[in-house]
């Protein structure tokens, strides 16, 4: 595992079920609400201001999830991408890296395409069992609850490039 997480030079995920807790709830006007864990930012600005490129692609897209990604700055943003795999590619070109140097979180189904070609793959602690069987490695935290932020901890203490400041 080691030596796949040296390789890491983009970190992408899912939203829902990833950066939220996967549930999907609305106001009372209809507007769409997202709730994100403060860790879970901390760790995607640490890992931005470390190097490493971020990526969000999602089936879904909704107003909260386009201000969480524009308040955590993240490099490449695909919403109501259905399939994968076509934003993913399109990743790949834009970041110029290969499968090898993407660590990619998900936690269902849509996102069985890209675990199974990235080259860290993760699933959140609460994701389907049909991923955790394809991935290299599993959370110990809920997606919504610090998942990613610990992925991103792993990945930058394995590259030396973890800080406490």
């Amino acid at each position: 595992m080691m030596k796949k997480l040296k390789n890491i030079k983009v970190i992408a995920m899912d939203v829902d079920g990833v950066l939220t807790d996967g549930c999907i709830v609305y106001d009372g006007t209809g507007r769409e609400l997202k709730f994100f864990d403060v860790q879970d930012g901390c760790g995607i600005n640490r890992a931005r201001k470390a190097g490493f490129l971020t990526a969000v692609i999602s089936a879904r897209s909704c107003r909260a999830v386009k201000a969480r990604t524009d308040d955590l700055k993240i490099d490449a943003v695909y919403l109501d991408a259905y399939p994968k795999i076509g934003a993913y590619e399109e990743m790949l070109k834009k970041f110029k890296v290969v499968d090898a140097e993407v660590c990619f979180i998900g936690d269902d189904l849509p996102d069985a395409v890209i675990l199974k070609r990235a080259g860290f793959a993760v699933a959140v602690a609460n994701a389907s069992a049909d991923i955790k069987k394809l991935v290299h490695y599993v959370t110990k935290n809920n997606g919504g609850r610090g998942a990613v932020r610990e992925v991103i901890e792993k990945v930058l203490k394995a590259q030396g490039k973890w800080k406490v400041e």
